[in-house]
This record gives structure tokens, sequence and C-alpha cells, in this order.
């Protein structure tokens, strides 16, 4: 699936938490949406968790 067709689908599935469940559904579906990305990113290995966990702490590596 390019990116394209995922944003256009993520955008889907936001308007249609935006009508249905109002602004703070909108808000609870954009957030688990972010952590499934997360963890689909970890399970493909194409997130390190390490790295991560040094960005968000302020840690820099050369």
């Amino acid at each position: 699936m390019s990116a394209t067709v995922t944003g256009i689908a993520v955008g889907a599935v936001l308007a249609f938490a935006a009508l249905i469940f109002g602004f703070w559904g909108f808000l609870l579906v954009a957030a688990f949406m972010a952590v499934g990305l997360l963890l689909g990113r970890i399970i493909e290995g194409k997130l390190d968790l390490r790295g991560l966990a040094n960005a968000l702490s302020g840690k820099r590596t050369s």
C-alpha cells in the first residue's frame, strides 16, 4: 500500500470518528492509531526503542 493510500485511509477513519464521536472521540481514535503505529513498527523491527528512549530523554549520540 502506498503512502498516499495509507494517508487517505487514515484521514477517512479520523473523519468518520469525528462525525460519529465528536472531538474527544476523534482525539481518542487518533491516539489509539498512534499507539498502533508504534507497536507495528516495533514488531516489524523498524523502530529502535533504545534510540527512541535516548531521543525522548535528551541524550545525544553520534
